[in-house]
């Protein structure tokens, strides 16, 4: 199955990539090797460490070369911003307390709520989306509160 990314999001994942690789994976071995040298491996517990921290990054490696291969980059010059959709930036006002927000929406493995970048999947994303200016979106979240927010503004 596909994963929707950005330019930037495939290039983020390909320098984490290479500094996995040729960076990290080389560190661990060494810590392997020394702690190999230190004699008794059944009652080693820097060589289970390592060893543990060896298979963590061996995983995270695994995960980033398939997001990687499987990765469809999106075409931000094809997108419609008459409706908030994936990569759109959403200006909006909470009605309850009048305060707005911005939010982008991206795909899960590119958000970062701190930059206002929600992932696609979460529930105020999915309430959101195919809605256009002037739209109420009326969103119950999973703690069973509900926001309910006017859309001011799509952008890009």
């Amino acid at each position: 199955m596909a994963t929707y990314v950005t330019q930037e999001g495939l290039d983020k994942m390909k320098v984490e990539l290479e500094q996995l690789e040729k960076i990290e994976r080389p560190k661990i071995t060494q810590q392997i090797a020394e702690a190999r040298d230190k004699g008794d491996l059944s009652e080693n517990a820097e060589y289970d460490a390592a060893k543990e921290a060896q298979g963590m990054l061996e995983m995270r490696i695994s995960k980033l070369k398939n997001i990687i291969f499987d990765s469809k980059i999106i075409d931000e010059s094809n997108l419609d911003i008459s409706k908030v959709s994936m990569l759109t930036t959403v200006r909006l006002k909470n009605n309850a307390t009048k305060a707005e927000q911005k939010f982008t929406l991206v795909p899960d493995n590119e958000s970062d709520i701190k930059a206002g970048k929600i992932s696609i999947n979460t529930p105020i994303a999915k309430g959101l989306l195919g809605k256009v200016i002037g739209d109420t979106a009326d969103i119950e979240l999973p703690n069973g509160n509900k926001l309910s927010f006017e859309i001011l503004e799509i952008s890009l």
